[in-house]
């Protein structure tokens, strides 16, 4: 178990970095208030994520400690987006478009909610 949080962790610790760096330097290269940085960090967590479960899935091109390491670790430092979107997928291949439609949209609306009550919450204190 120590090592499966340590490959999670490392992963992590990886992914926020180049989150950070890959974001920040987006942003920069772009003149506008549109968020370009996080926008295509969340693109690229999710493209990544798609690639390293359909590799995972393909049979002996990844072992489980590389596809937790890659998926929880890193594409979950980089973007919990990418998770979000995968999860999605899944509900769609499962054919679960009820659930997807609860997830995706009571996600995005509740998430929004929340941030905003959450800076409102600061501002009354």
């Amino acid at each position: 178990m120590l090592k499966i949080i340590l490959l999670i962790g490392t992963g992590s610790f990886l992914g926020g970095v180049l989150r950070f760096l890959g974001s920040r330097f987006v942003q920069n290269q772009m003149n506008s208030a549109f968020p370009f940085g996080t926008f295509s960090v969340n693109i690229i967590g999710s493209l990544l994520i798609g690639l390293f479960y359909g590799l995972a899935e393909r049979g002996n091109l990844m072992n489980n400690e590389l596809r937790i390491f890659l998926t929880i670790g890193f594409c979950g430092g980089f973007t919990t987006f990418s998770t979000f979107t995968n999860e999605n997928i899944a509900l769609l291949k499962d054919g679960n478009f009820l659930y997807f439609s609860l997830y995706a949209g009571l996600s995005v609306f509740l998430g929004l909610m929340a941030t905003y009550l959450g800076n409102l919450t600061t501002k009354l204190i």
